[in-house]
């Protein structure tokens, strides 16, 4: 940070240095300033006024904006070109033209807004709202506590503490948020990320701003009335760093503070700004401005004198000369070109002191040198500014698209503003729009930013091999199903594997639908799914057998065997239609290609089909020699009458009278071989009638080892004496006439019921045996 900027009741703007020297000057309105915010790197300002007015300028550049509104503007927030100001969102396309879209209205005065990551939180009159950008949904709403105090008098105050937690402060109870993702089970209608309360407590204070450091809190609070503080410290402004539990506090330190005119001041009348990555705290009220920072080594240098502990003074003391040393011998290698020695030594002797950090990053700027320095730049504990490792990424960008990609790879996302390093990616992309790295970069960046449906798309693009552990891990399967064919494409067994394992997403189908340009690969579906289960199917097991005879043909058998859901007369009929088509293609090939009519008969014969010798007329028709060979040949397979019949009159045929010659011996031949098969059927039809009938004609044994078919009983009573009646077919089956049906529609014949059944012909009755 390396000024303030400061609004009036007067509507005049200042900037400050962080000595308190006045820099620059703005006339903004004749009305109170309400609030005034600047963009991460500090170059761009937005200041809303109680007349409606509001502004965003570049401090360094003329780029600007300005909207006057009918009502008061309490709070605008800007960062990186957008900026929100009673929940409007205003977005600055790729065309430099402002977007703007409603985020909420309607529950009064919005008083505060605070931006992270994704992540937006506001309060009004209502409650803390918190609205994730990136899926564009609210996620929750932390209700009021007391609201019997007046919200004008005691705002809300929020902060973020990292990318997920926010801390919120109003009246006398603070309340610290975190937002996580929410599990693939829990999602149906809900938002994908929620909010869990893991810290909420009530004070004795009235809570006038808040402000992290480390797992601690630094609280600015305005003493309530009836508290128990000392009578001296009841209206000052108070400084606190307290440790939170999850349903209470602990105070670690607590100093009050002499401001101008603090008799008169509220709670509402003091702020605490702090800025990000340094140890500074801003006191604001309305007279005065009061710096706080942690105590450093002098400070406690001069503690530890003052508490007579020398032998510990002179070790610190020590180890700051060891300091000034290592930053000698970093000085000694930049001059002699030894970079990478230099940037490596900066761990050990820079420590975790951010400001030392971010002077050396830009001192290798300047000489050209940042990639030697990245890869040593803290990423854990310790911090620097978002801007510093964006700077370097984009250095990279430039020149290093492999080394641009490690670094997204290695450095946490919370370093970087990532919808920057998206545009800054997307941009390079437009001049190389099929590089693999950046492509693989950006897909990354959008996975980080859980915008999957965007990586997904890269990854399929790309056929990389994350692209299934990217579905299952983020439960994308309703952002694949216009995606099937990609997927087989890239891999078949994979992609199949993940379909049926997930048959509760995606539909079989929908699958199916997606498929049906594809039959390969439809069949590959189907085909897997049928050994899974023979019956899931089902209603697509009729289609399979095409599929199966095109691609598969020797798991068709086995698929035919198994399957109970496919007609076998569908499939007969499938078979002949194939059959017929394929016969009909080589009758074609023959004639048209090869125009050899004598094949063409001979391969019409072998098939012996009238379809077939209906095309081979209709070809052959107007084609003289055609039709001279299919009637010398068509005789004893098709009636020559449909072929001379169909001959135009006038056309000149070949041997003519030869063939029609040839056509008359053979009808008298086939009437020969006619009348002489008849004689033989007679003869033989009479010798087996005989035959027959000396059979039908013999005695049937029976006897107490016989049975009645139908009620298995023995066919003889025990007592011969009685009167019983049997009757016996010739097919050696027995029955208690009264155990048989009544006679059919032939009457004075029966028939044997279990050979009728099992269609091997009726076995009339050939002996009634009755006593």
């Amino acid at each position: 940070l390396t000024f303030l900027a400061l609004g009036t009741h007067f509507g005049k703007v200042f900037l400050l240095d962080i000595q308190g020297n006045l820099t620059q000057k703005f006339e903004i309105s004749p009305v109170k300033i309400n609030q005034i915010s600047l963009d991460e790197s500090g170059e761009h300002m937005g200041i809303c006024s109680e007349d409606g007015k509001v502004q965003v300028f570049g401090l360094y550049t003329r780029e600007g904006f300005h909207e006057n509104f009918d009502c008061p503007v309490k709070v605008i927030y800007v960062r990186g070109g957008i900026l929100i100001y009673s929940l409007l969102l205003y977005e600055k396309n790729w065309l430099n033209r402002w977007k703007t879209s409603t985020l909420h209205e309607g529950e009064g005065t919005i008083t505060n807004v605070q931006w992270r990551a994704n992540l937006i939180a506001w309060a009004n009159n209502m409650g803390v709202k918190i609205y994730d950008i990136s899926t564009k949904q609210r996620i929750t709403n932390v209700l009021r506590d007391n609201v019997s105090l007046r919200p004008d008098m005691y705002p809300c105050s929020l902060c973020w503490k990292d990318n997920s937690t926010l801390i919120i402060g109003w009246g006398s109870s603070i309340k610290i948020c975190v937002v996580k993702e929410r599990g693939h089970t829990e999602l149906r209608d809900l938002p994908s990320r929620y909010v869990e309360i893991v810290s909420a407590f009530e004070t004795e204070f009235f809570i006038s701003g808040l402000a992290p450091l480390a797992d601690q809190l630094v609280t600015l609070y305005f003493v309530k009335e009836n508290s128990d503080h000392m009578e001296e410290f009841r209206a000052r402004p108070c400084l606190d760093i307290i440790q939170p539990l999850p349903e209470g506090y602990e105070e670690i330190s607590s100093d009050a503070l002499t401001v101008r005119n603090f008799q008169e001041n509220e709670c509402r009348d003091y702020r605490l700004e702090h800025s990000e990555g340094e140890s500074l705290y801003y006191i604001i009220s309305p007279k005065d401005i009061v710096v706080a920072k942690e105590r450093d080594q002098d400070d406690h240098i001069d503690w530890l004198l003052d508490k007579k502990k020398y032998e510990v003074g002179v070790i610190i003391i020590q180890s700051s000369r060891l300091h000034k040393i290592g930053m000698a011998y970093i000085n000694h290698l930049v001059e002699k070109g030894d970079y990478d020695t230099a940037a490596r030594k900066c761990q050990k002797v820079l420590g975790k002191n951010m400001e030392l950090w971010e002077n050396e990053v830009y001192r290798f700027k300047t000489i050209g040198q940042l990639k030697a320095i990245s890869q040593y730049l803290p990423r854990g504990d310790l911090r620097l500014r978002p801007a510093i490792y964006e700077m370097i990424l984009h250095e990279f960008l430039k020149s290093d698209y492999e080394g641009f990609a490690t670094l997204i790879r290695e450095w946490p996302g919370e370093l970087y503003n990532n919808m920057t390093i998206v545009q800054a990616v997307t941009d390079h992309l437009k001049k190389d729009p099929m590089n693999s790295t950046l492509l693989t970069t950006l897909a990354e960046l959008y996975t980080y930013d859980q915008r999957y449906d965007r990586a997904l798309e890269i990854y399929l693009r790309l056929r990389h091999k994350d692209v299934y552990q990217l579905i299952h891990k983020h439960d994308l399967f309703s952002s694949i199903e216009d995606k099937i064919v990609l997927l087989m494409d890239f891999d078949k067994e994979k992609a199949v594997d993940m379909l049926l394992d997930n048959e509760d997403k995606i539909l079989i189908d929908r699958v199916v639908e997606e498929l049906r340009d594809r039959p390969e690969l439809l069949h590959i579906y189907l085909h897997k799914l049928f050994k899974r289960d023979h019956h899931k199917g089902q209603r697509y097991h009729e289609r399979q057998i095409g599929l199966y005879a095109e691609y598969d043909r020797p798991n068709l058998l086995p698929f035919l065997r198994d399957s109970i859901h496919c007609p076998l007369e569908k499939v007969l009929r499938h078979f002949q239609n194939c059959r017929m088509g394929n016969c009909r293609r080589a009758l074609q090939m023959i004639m048209e290609e090869l125009e050899d009519v004598d094949k063409a008969i001979e391969f019409a014969k072998e098939q012996d089909d009238a379809e077939l010798w209906e095309d081979l007329i209709s070809y052959s028709i107007d084609k003289p020699p055609f039709i001279t060979g299919l009637l010398n040949n068509i005789g004893t397979h098709v009636d020559p009458i449909l072929l001379i019949h169909r001959i135009k009159e006038g056309m000149e045929i070949p041997n003519l009278r030869d063939s029609l010659v040839k056509i008359l011996q053979d009808y008298n031949l086939q009437i020969l071989l006619r009348e002489g098969c008849k004689k033989i059927l007679v003869a033989d039809s009479l010798s087996l009638l005989q035959k027959m009938h000396r059979t039908q004609m013999r005695g049937v044994r029976v006897d107490e080892e016989n049975i009645c078919e139908s009620c298995h009983a023995s066919i003889l009573p025990s007592d011969m004496a009685q009167n019983f009646s049997v009757v016996v077919f010739h097919c050696r089956h027995m029955f208690h006439k009264e155990c048989l049906p009544s006679p059919g529609t032939i009457p004075g014949v029966q028939f044997c019921n279990i050979c009728s059944a099992k269609r091997r012909g009726p076995g009339s009755g050939i002996l009634e045996m009755k006593k």
